[in-house]
C-alpha cells in the first residue's frame, strides 16, 4: 500500500498528533542508531514532546557528546568573530583609502576648473598647465576626427543623391512621349 504525500502542517486532532509523534519519534531514534552503527558516527538526538517529556539517543555518553558540541560551536563562534573583526578592519582601511583618493580627485578637479589655485606653487601650476594642454590637444583631435567623419558621411550622401538624380533624369527622358510636330496640312 502506497502512502500519499503528507502535507507539512500542524495536525489539529490531538490523538492523531500524539500517534504521529510517537511513530515519527521512534523512526528518528531508529535512524540515528542505524547511522551510528553503519557509519561509526557519534550521534546525539534530543527530543522534547509537547508535554515536556524528554526522549534521547546517544551513540556514546551524552555528556561527552554535548561537551564536544559546545567546544566545537564555541571554537566556531570565536573563529567567526575573529574573522569578522579582521574583515571589518580591512574594510575600514579600504574605505579610508578610497575617501582619501576621492578628496584628492576633488581637489584636482577644482584646480582643473581654475578654483583653489591660490595655494599652488609655480611647479604645481606648470604641471596643471601641462595637463590642460594635453587635454586640449586630445579634445581638439577628437573634434577634428568627428568633423572629418561627418564630412565623409555628407560626401557619401551627396554621391548617392547625385546618382539618384541622374537615374531620375534618365527615367524622365524615357517617360516623356516623343513630340509630334504639328505642322501645316499639305494639300494634294
Amino acid at each position: 500500500m502506497v502512502r500519499g504525500k503528507v502535507e507539512m502542517k500542524r495536525i489539529e486532532n490531538a490523538t492523531s498528533r500524539q500517534v504521529t509523534f510517537s511513530k515519527r519519534r521512534n523512526g528518528v531514534l531508529k535512524k540515528a542508531y542505524e547511522l551510528s552503527v553503519l557509519c561509526d558516527a557519534e550521534i546525539a538526538v534530543i527530543i522534547f514532546s509537547q508535554k515536556g517529556r524528554l526522549y534521547e539517543f546517544a551513540s556514546s555518553e551524552m555528556p561527552k557528546i554535548m561537551d564536544r558540541y559546545r567546544k566545537c560551536t564555541k571554537d566556531a563562534k570565536n573563529n567567526d568573530t575573529k574573522f569578522d573583526r579582521q574583515l571589518l578592519q580591512q574594510l575600514r582601511l579600504e574605505v579610508e583609502s578610497i575617501n582619501k583618493q576621492m578628496e584628492l580627485m576633488r581637489l584636482s578637479h577644482r584646480k582643473l576648473l581654475g578654483y583653489g589655485l591660490d595655494n599652488c606653487s609655480l611647479d604645481e601650476l606648470e604641471v596643471l598647465d601641462a595637463q590642460l594642454q594635453r587635454s586640449l590637444f586630445q579634445i581638439r583631435a577628437r573634434k577634428a576626427q568627428l568633423y572629418n567623419e561627418q564630412i565623409q558621411q555628407l560626401q557619401e550622401k551627396e554621391k548617392l543623391l547625385l546618382e539618384e538624380n541622374r537615374i531620375l533624369s534618365l527615367k524622365q527622358l524615357k517617360v516623356v512621349p516623343p513630340r509630334t510636330v504639328v505642322g501645316v496640312a499639305q494639300v494634294h
